[in-house]
């Protein structure tokens, strides 16, 4: 690759398009390759060697969001409306190329994308993540050049103020204010990291951004860099992230070689370079303070603020740290105006917000959303509702460190303010879908018990006092709890709240405070009448054999691990509560409904 020299030339690599050429996108992001996105690809490459097809170009793209879709497969015929393919197998590729390009029929499965506004997503699905040229086609770089040559850096701080871009990592602080503190305080070094530390049980945004459009991270990390007054930024990404990683050092080389990443950038004075530090998957190292001891080689625990990273970060120089998506939103804010970017979104949470959709939910992926739209919409016009069309019961967001969000606030605009007056918080953008299956004090637990393993140790309030919250919720679904554990557990949360050094202790009760004020009804079944209603905690089941539906098939029997189900063949079977195992085997044998679950 040549050295790029200037905007000019990066906007004559913008070639236009083959009008004749037919572009075949495959998404080739983490999801997708697990589903056989790669045994797809080599079958559809085979049947137009085999066709004679030479007017395609396969183009290997990341995740496109349908995680529930995948593979997933775009036709795009010239003069003609692109078609995304969903579930796409080998015999499906096959049909792909021997149908859809040769006879022009349309194969089951195409998926849409509706209701949707796609900003830090703009290129996952569309570009080759590995293809400079692409990104660059796509008006990639161009920001960074508009950035160089034409604003101050105060002026480049200026326009993310008025974007009103806040950080998408969790706490939602104002992007535009961060940079501003950093480059106000005085340093002849300074740094910029993207935390890339994704550690959120079933969060999955930032990785996908990495895989599928890495450049867009790279030149935001530079515009930061120019307005701050750093020439070196760091990435750091946990390393169970391997082909985010490995996207990310062939776009970093590339970036390189075109002179957009190292000294004097595009034929200016300015020059910025990026190293990757990885993380061994510590939950507590997505805090900034944690994240910095790490890269320094430290244990990845949090020191106190202030002083805060903007005055003393990195190597004890000013620092500014943003994670993925908020970078993701820089690039086009320069290109399209601050005014455009504040016209989405509400008063107070401008643009656009990435949701990892999981849990009870028929779409499971990822999703981009204007700011202030619905939970309702969400979930049932783009997730495709609960699976099962069972009774939706909630939705967890904000990851380990958030709440619920309950059936009453359905029609609430997701922003950043209205998730903080009912107890949760936005976090980095998972939301797990929750149903009546699903028991809410388990619920609990399970986060609770994610965050005793991550926690750092180093204050007392989060080392002791989360594990006091963990025994009492264990003692609570084990059905030995009583009311005043209930009182307590309220109690010693919001100490905790209160007095934990950093956000992960901070936060790590709202889970269990969240779910009390929401679901006191089935803590006091649990406490009260020793009871889950939702059949979840395994020490408060019984299983037992209905009488009358019992056609004495012994099925049940021969399935019992613990060889608890005694009666004759064809007679009424019965369980023996003393050798129960409470596996729910019986359960899921009989064919007959005979076994319930109380």
């Amino acid at each position: 690759m040549d050295r790029i020299n200037s905007v000019a030339q990066l906007k004559a690599i913008q070639a236009k398009p083959d009008s004749n050429q037919i572009i075949i996108r495959v998404g080739m992001g983490t999801c997708g390759i697990a589903a056989g996105a790669k045994e797809a690809l080599d079958v559809m490459v085979e049947e137009a060697k085999r066709l004679k097809i030479n007017n395609i170009t396969f183009v290997k793209t990341g995740c496109i969001g349908m995680c529930f879709a995948e593979p997933t497969v775009e036709v795009a015929i010239p003069g003609q409306k692109a078609v995304l393919y969903g579930n796409v197998d080998q015999d499906k590729a096959r049909e792909i190329i021997n149908r859809h390009l040769t006879k022009g029929e349309l194969l089951d499965d195409i998926l849409e994308i509706k209701n949707q506004y796609r900003i830090a997503l703009r290129n996952c699905g569309v570009i080759d993540p590995e293809n400079i040229n692409d990104y660059i086609a796509r008006d990639g770089y161009q920001a960074l050049g508009k950035v160089i040559q034409e604003l101050t850096p105060e002026q480049v701080i200026e326009t993310v103020k008025l974007s009103g871009l806040r950080g998408r990592g969790g706490g939602g602080f104002p992007t535009g204010i961060k940079w501003q503190s950093t480059h106000n305080s005085p340093s002849d070094i300074k740094y910029i990291i993207c935390n890339a530390d994704e550690g959120d049980p079933g969060a999955f945004m930032d990785r996908s951004v990495l895989e599928g459009d890495p450049h867009s991270v790279l030149e935001a990390m530079a515009i930061a860099g120019y307005a701050i007054g750093a020439h070196t930024g760091y990435i750091y990404i946990r390393a169970e992230y391997p082909l985010a990683i490995a996207r990310l050092e062939v776009a970093l080389s590339q970036a390189r070689e075109c002179g957009l990443l190292g000294n004097n950038i595009l034929g200016s004075s300015f020059s910025f370079d990026i190293s990757l530090r990885y993380g061994a998957g510590a939950f507590v190292c997505g805090e900034e303070t944690s994240l910095i001891n790490s890269i320094q080689g430290s244990r990845g625990e949090p020191t106190n603020k202030p002083p805060y990273p903007a005055e003393k970060g990195l190597w004890g120089k000013p620092t500014s740290v943003n994670n993925v998506e908020t970078f993701a939103n820089i690039p086009p804010i320069f290109l399209r105006g601050p005014e455009w970017f504040a016209s989405i979104g509400t008063e107070k949470s401008k643009g656009t917000k990435v949701f990892a959709l999981a849990g009870s939910v028929n779409r499971v992926g990822l999703i981009e959303v204007v700011m202030g739209t619905t939970l309702r919409q969400i979930i049932y016009d783009i997730g495709g509702g609960t699976k099962d069309n069972k009774k939706f019961k909630a939705v967890q967001t904000g990851g380990p460190s958030g709440g619920c969000i309950t059936e009453a606030h359905l029609d609430m605009p997701i922003d950043y303010e209205h998730l903080i007056k009912i107890g949760t918080m936005m976090g980095s953008g998972g939301m797990i879908v929750m149903n009546d299956d699903d028991c809410m004090v388990n619920f609990a637990k399970f986060y609770l018990e994610f965050m005793c393993e991550e926690s750092c140790g180093k204050c007392t309030p989060c080392r002791i006092g989360n594990k006091r919250l963990l025994e009492i919720l264990t003692k609570v679904t084990d059905g030995q709890g009583t009311e005043k554990d209930l009182e307590t557990l309220k109690e010693l949360g919001h100490y905790i709240k209160d007095t934990a050094l950093c956000g992960l202790g901070q936060t790590a009760p709202n889970p269990v405070l969240s779910t009390l004020e929401y679901f006191e009804d089935e803590y006091l079944a649990h406490v009260r009448d020793k009871k889950c209603p939702s059949h979840v905690c395994v020490n408060l089941l019984e299983y037992h054999i209905v009488e009358d539906k019992c056609i004495g098939c012994t099925a049940c029997a021969r399935a019992c691990p613990s060889q608890c189900i005694t009666g004759e063949v064809k007679g009424t079977h019965m369980i023996d509560q003393s050798k129960c195992l409470k596996c729910g085997t019986c359960f899921a044998t009989c064919k007959f409904k005979a076994i319930v679950r109380r």
